[in-house]
């Protein structure tokens, strides 16, 4: 072996040997024990793409409502690209004021701000504001679903399918966690200002019906968590897709298949603590400085840094 390729691979081993020395200090496998009670789960170390925890993450379920976080991705680009404003007023259909479930209480007929839209979608998980976005924007919830389905494969959701705009019950409207957890991570990371604005507010008041949100985890004192969705049918049961941020780093959880709201926030908060505290993501190596110095054969200098 040439002497600067053997000098490359012995820094190389040196230097994954620290790294597994440390891994195993940090994660200790006796704290690798965790336990849910839902059906699908994964937790997510988003600086590091580390998968901390996961159950079944990969199997296909009913999303519930977690699926608006699809339609808010898509309105989302929408605002991005200029196509729509917040200003611009989209009316209330006679469909989107009959559907049943969660509502913002909107009435047919009237014009609603896609700002007052994407509020009710967020906060109040409202089935009414997501038809009235989904027509106002495809003309029809059906033409709707197909720009959520492209929007899906084109981030990355690898074994989701979108049938309509709310998650409301349908044998082909599947997703994963896995799938879930992908698509919380793009909305923050591709729409920081408009995921801010909306995701942590704790309540929100339309037609003088006052509601709070429903993602149990933002009143948990400092737990960091700022989004993302909940979600509930009869053929999920309970589900959260949340984030939280603690001392600049960011974990993505998705829990789905829980018998109970109570479940849905104890479950969730367990799991996200869990994350925090028996993990870390520490800088072991930085692009800008050198690791070691290697000595070079017949090169122009005796010696080159390697990074």
């Amino acid at each position: 072996m040439l002497p600067f390729v053997s000098n490359i691979c012995s820094v190389l081993f040196r230097r994954l040997c620290l790294v597994s020395i440390y891994a195993a200090m940090i994660i200790p496998p006796s704290l690798m024990g965790f336990q849910t009670k839902a059906a699908q789960a994964i937790l997510i170390d988003m600086t590091t793409q580390a998968v901390l925890f996961e159950k079944e993450s990969t199997v296909q379920a009913a999303p519930s409502s977690m699926s608006k976080m699809m339609t808010v991705y898509v309105v989302f680009e929408k605002l991005t690209r200029g196509e729509i404003t917040l200003d611009t007023p989209f009316r209330v259909s006679e469909k989107a004021w009959r559907k049943g479930g969660s509502t913002m209480y909107l009435k047919a007929g009237e014009q609603v701000s896609v700002d007052a839209l994407l509020t009710g979608v967020i906060v109040q998980s409202g089935n009414d504001a997501a038809i009235t976005l989904a027509e106002g924007i495809a003309g029809s919830e059906e033409a709707f679903a197909e720009i959520l389905d492209a929007a899906a494969q084109r981030i990355g959701l690898k074994n989701s399918r979108f049938m309509n705009a709310t998650g409301w019950p349908d044998p082909g409207h599947l997703s994963t966690a896995a799938d879930l957890a992908v698509l919380a991570q793009r909305t923050i990371r591709d729409f920081p200002k408009l995921y801010h604005k909306y995701h942590a507010m704790p309540s929100y008041t339309y037609n003088n019906v006052a509601q709070k949100n429903r993602n149990p985890l933002l009143s948990v004192d400092g737990l960091g968590c700022d989004g993302v969705k909940t979600g509930v049918t009869s053929a999920s049961s309970y589900g959260l897709t949340a984030s939280a941020i603690q001392n600049g780093r960011r974990l993505v959880l998705v829990m789905n298949g829980l018998k109970s709201a109570s479940d849905r926030a104890k479950e969730t908060e367990a799991l996200m603590r869990y994350g925090f505290s028996h993990f870390e993501s520490p800088l072991l190596l930085s692009k800008a400085h050198p690791i070691d110095m290697l000595p070079v054969w017949l090169g122009e200098e005796d010696y080159v840094p390697v990074m």
